[in-house]
C-alpha cells in the first residue's frame, strides 16, 4: 500500500484526453513532463515535478504511429526510474504488438512478448492494461499486470440502443468467450462467424453459425483495424436475414481505409472506447461513436495506490 506516497499521473503524447478524463475523475492535476522531438526524430524527455518517493502513474498507449509511441512510454519509464519514485506503473490501454503473441508460422517473432520485456528493463515495476488481444501475454511480465476489460462500458451502451430482438455476435472462433460473456449479461442470444483468415488484415466469412434472421446483431471484438473483418462480418448477416448490424469493439484502431468501409457499409453504429483517440475522419463519421473508460482505468489507479482490491473491475 503507497497511500501515504502522492499520487502522480503522466501523459505522453498518445492520448493526453484519456490522460486528463482520468486525473478528472481522480481530481488531481496532471504531471508536468516536457516532451518532444529532435530534427533527427529523437524524442525528447523531462520530468518537470519532483517525484522522489512518490507513487507514479505513466499513461501511454501504444497505438499509431506504434513504434513512436512505445519507444515514448520506455524512454518515461527511464527517465521515473533514474528520478526515485517508490513505483513506476505503466497503464497501457491499448497494448500494441499484442497480435504477435505466439509462433504461428516458422521463423517469426514473439514481439508481445519482447515489449514486456523492454517495458519491464526501462523501469516499469508494475502494468494497467485494458482487454489485450491474447490473455495470456500477462504471463510474458515478470511484473504485476492488472487486465481490465471495457465491458460494463460497452454492454450499458448497447442497453442503451434498445434493441428489440438483440443477438451478440463473435466476429471469430477466437472472440467466442467475450461473446458469450455479453449475451450472458444481456441475457439474449450468440451467434459465431466461421472465418478464415489467408494473410494479416485479410478475412473471409466462410459460414454464420447461430440463428439471425430478423435479429438485431451486435458483432462484439477487442480491436477494429482496418475494418475489412467487420464489414464482411456485416454483409454476411444483412444477407442472412439480419434486421440491422452494429458494432462494439475496445481498441478503435481504425487503420487505412476503415473509416471509409465503415461509412460505406451496411453497418448502423460502431461504438469503440477511447483507449485510443479518433482521427479527424472518424471523429467527423456519423457512424462512429466514443465511448469513455477513464472512470474505470481511474477506480484502477486509486484502488492499486491505495492497496484496495482491483478484482471487482475484472468483469
Amino acid at each position: 500500500m503507497l497511500k501515504e506516497h502522492p499520487l502522480l499521473v503522466f501523459s505522453g503524447r498518445s492520448n493526453p484526453a484519456l490522460a486528463r478524463s482520468i486525473c478528472d475523475y481522480l481530481q488531481i492535476p496532471p504531471g508536468h513532463i516536457r516532451l518532444g522531438n529532435f530534427s533527427d526524430g529523437e524524442i525528447y524527455c523531462q520530468i518537470q515535478d519532483n517525484v522522489r518517493g512518490s507513487d507514479v502513474f505513466i499513461v501511454q498507449s501504444t497505438g499509431r504511429p506504434s513504434n513512436e509511441w512505445l519507444m515514448e512510454l520506455l524512454i518515461m519509464l527511464d527517465a521515473f526510474r533514474r528520478s526515485s519514485p517508490t513505483r513506476v506503473t505503466a497503464v497501457i490501454p491499448y497494448y500494441g504488438y499484442a497480435r504477435q503473441d505466439r509462433k504461428d508460422k516458422p521463423r517469426v517473432p514473439i514481439t508481445s512478448k519482447l515489449v514486456a520485456n523492454l517495458i519491464t528493463t526501462a523501469g516499469a515495476n508494475r502494468v494497467l492494461t485494458m482487454d489485450l488481444h491474447a490473455s495470456q501475454i500477462q504471463g510474458f511480465f515478470d511484473i504485476p499486470v492488472d487486465h481490465l476489460y471495457a465491458a460494463p462500458v460497452l454492454i450499458e451502451a448497447i442497453r442503451a440502443a434498445n434493441l428489440d430482438r438483440l443477438t451478440l455476435v463473435s466476429p471469430d472462433a477466437g472472440g467466442v468467450e467475450r461473446a458469450r460473456a455479453f449475451a450472458k449479461r444481456l441475457k439474449t442470444d450468440l451467434a459465431i462467424m466461421d472465418k478464415r483468415r489467408p494473410e494479416a488484415n485479410q478475412a473471409e466469412i466462410m459460414n454464420v453459425i447461430g440463428d439471425v434472421e430478423g435479429r438485431d446483431c451486435v458483432v462484439v471484438d477487442d480491436i477494429i483495424d482496418t475494418a475489412g473483418t467487420l464489414v464482411k462480418t456485416s454483409e454476411a448477416l444483412m444477407e442472412r436475414g439480419a434486421r440491422s448490424v452494429y458494432a462494439a469493439g475496445v481498441h478503435g484502431v481504425l487503420s487505412g481505409p476503415a473509416v471509409e468501409r465503415i461509412n460505406n457499409s451496411t453497418l448502423k453504429r460502431v461504438m469503440v472506447t477511447d483507449t485510443l483517440p479518433l482521427g479527424e475522419e472518424a471523429a467527423a463519421s456519423g457512424k462512429i461513436e466514443q465511448l469513455s473508460v477513464a472512470v474505470l482505468l481511474g477506480e484502477a489507479i486509486r484502488r492499486i495506490h491505495e492497496g484496495a482490491s482491483v478484482s471487482s473491475l475484472f468483469v
